[in-house]
């Protein structure tokens, strides 16, 4: 799912800029000999915009996948130490209220 969101995005990226270029070349008052140069040179150099734009989004989909493992495993981390103080003091509670158990405070012995 997010491949296709990333080259659906890389594709409109690469779209809007060889067509705001195009446009822009045509609405500019130049000849038309000098038109089609600058036109091809821009027609040549699309593709490696899109490589540059979608090595960028690869870099950074890269990082942010890193850093939420990161987080991931940090959470998991903060979880298992809640869940053992859990369980440490829910045994300590059992301990307490067990009447067999000598440190226990029954009630009415007070």
């Amino acid at each position: 799912m997010a491949d296709k969101n990333r080259e659906t995005f890389i594709v409109g990226v690469v779209m809007g800029a060889a067509i705001g270029a195009i446009t822009g070349l045509l609405i500019a008052p130049r000849k038309g000999q000098d038109t089609r140069k600058i036109l091809n040179k821009t027609v040549t150099a699309v593709p490696q915009m899109a490589e540059d734009i979608s090595s960028s989004v690869q870099f950074q989909a890269d990082r942010l996948s890193t850093a939420a493992g990161d987080r991931w495993h940090d959470t998991l981390d903060r979880l298992a130490t809640a869940i053992s103080a859990g369980i440490v003091a829910s045994q300590s509670v059992r301990e307490l209220n067990d009447p067999t158990h000598p440190k226990s405070s029954i009630k009415g012995d007070e």
